[in-house]
């Protein structure tokens, strides 16, 4: 009987990279293969160091969306495997996909999202969020400090998967326009490499109400660090490392079906 293939797209971020390969890889798999027995099956191509500690900890995306072990997956699907919660003092490679402007969520004007790889003008940013028929504008300027854990930080290096990071920060504008009720979200985040002193993370929420965009502009940077696929490598004088994803994102592989 023949057995029936599909092929599904494999991109690699962050220290997955070095072992995998930069490039996005099509992989054949059978019919109602796994999120799970794909990384088994690319587990099998890696030197058997590194494969003991390819997948320990990663997330997985889905076209674009959070997945799990079990996830079944289809032809053509598109899957990022992000990177573990730690690992290596290789260079970060910065991904293909650049979005360098501000992006306007499709029929919605007032949530404004970007990924980018220049120095971030937070003056020009937050003028243009402004109303006159708001109250109060919140800004959360995030910026690179000279230390973390005890240890001197020499600067940092982002990645994200670009496409789903986007697509989450939208959500998350949306979301917090209903839960808060402000009327304008901005949220833009740097990638690449980050001397100390520079804006990481700029979110600006515009409202009539000072409480409601003190409370909005909060949830949304503790959600950005929770869920959306953004994750920074940080090199200290000593070494480095990336930062984890929280717990409940990273995939077990134990949780996928045996293949029979």
């Amino acid at each position: 009987m023949l057995s029936i293939t599909m092929h599904v797209r494999v991109i690699a971020f962050g220290i997955l990279k070095e072992w995998l390969g930069p490039d996005a890889a099509e992989v054949e798999l059978p019919e109602g293969a796994t999120v799970g027995s794909l990384l088994e099956h690319l587990r099998t191509a890696l030197p058997e160091r590194a494969a003991k500690e390819a997948f320990r900890g990663i997330a997985v995306g889905v076209n674009a969306e959070y997945a799990q072990a079990a996830h079944i997956l289809r032809d053509g699907d598109e899957v990022g495997l992000l990177p573990p919660v730690s690992g290596g003092t290789a260079r970060a490679r910065s991904a293909t996909r650049t979005a360098d402007t501000l992006e306007e969520s499709e029929g919605e004007r007032e949530v404004v999202v970007g990924l980018t790889r220049e120095a971030i003008d937070a003056s020009r940013i937050v003028a243009a969020a402004k109303s006159g028929e708001d109250g109060a504008v919140v800004v959360f300027d995030g910026i690179v400090r000279n230390h973390s854990r005890g240890r001197r930080t020499l600067h940092l290096d982002y990645e994200a998967y670009e496409e789903m990071a986007a697509r989450q920060m939208r959500e998350l504008g949306r979301k917090a326009r209903e839960r808060f009720g402000v009327r304008h979200v901005t949220m833009v985040h740097r990638l690449g490499r980050l001397e100390i002193g520079e804006t990481s993370v700029l979110i600006v929420v515009a409202s009539a109400h000072r409480s409601a965009a003190f409370e909005a502009c909060r949830w949304l940077i503790d959600s950005i660090k929770q869920t959306v696929p953004i994750w920074k490598k940080e090199t200290f004088a000593d070494g480095a490392v990336w930062e984890p994803f929280p717990d409940g994102l990273a995939v077990d592989v134990a949780e996928a079906p045996h293949e029979g």
